[in-house]
């Protein structure tokens, strides 16, 4: 059976930090399928539509890596896609408390369900989404922060001349 492992989040937008954990996370499992999830809860910047064209655009040359989107439980579309592990970054030591309760819970509604966690490079560890959006609203520059295509993409949202 092909180990495959599901790496989600909001992706909004794609960074670097996320591009990290998705290409390492490529040379560990034969597939990583990279999911945008459907929060109702937030309001993105980026439609789920955007967010998936970011994504297929940012991994193309990763040839074992599927983007896809989901709504409900992880739990639940990891079980749907036969995949065994959750793949997820952690940054610092605060990224760790939270993670360790949605990996407890998803173990108890599915104990053949394994999270992975795998550090962040060093250089990311300050980046998170909301960070660059933050900067890219006020027209700062974020490269160095997202591929080119996501700077792209900001510089429309906004409209700016970064």
């Amino acid at each position: 059976m092909p180990n495959i492992a599901v790496c989600s989040g909001s992706f909004d937008p794609v960074t670097l930090g996320h591009l990290d954990i998705i290409k390492r996370g490529a040379k560990v499992f034969d597939e990583v399928i990279v999911v945008v999830a459907k929060n109702q809860s937030k309001s993105p910047l980026f439609s789920v539509e955007e967010r998936l064209g970011l994504l297929q655009e940012v991994t193309g040359e990763l040839p074992n890596v599927r983007i896809d989107s989901f709504s409900g439980l992880l739990i639940d579309y990891v079980k749907s896609v036969g995949a065994s592990v959750i793949l997820r970054g952690l940054r610092a030591v605060s990224d760790f408390e939270y993670e360790m309760q949605i990996a407890s819970i998803n173990k108890k509604l599915n104990e053949e369900v394994e999270t992975f966690f795998m550090m962040t490079n060093n250089q990311y560890s300050f980046l998170s989404s909301s960070i660059v959006k933050e900067a890219a609203k006020y027209h700062a520059s974020v490269e160095g922060l997202v591929p080119p295509a996501v700077q792209d993409a900001l510089k429309q949202k906004f409209s700016s001349p970064f």
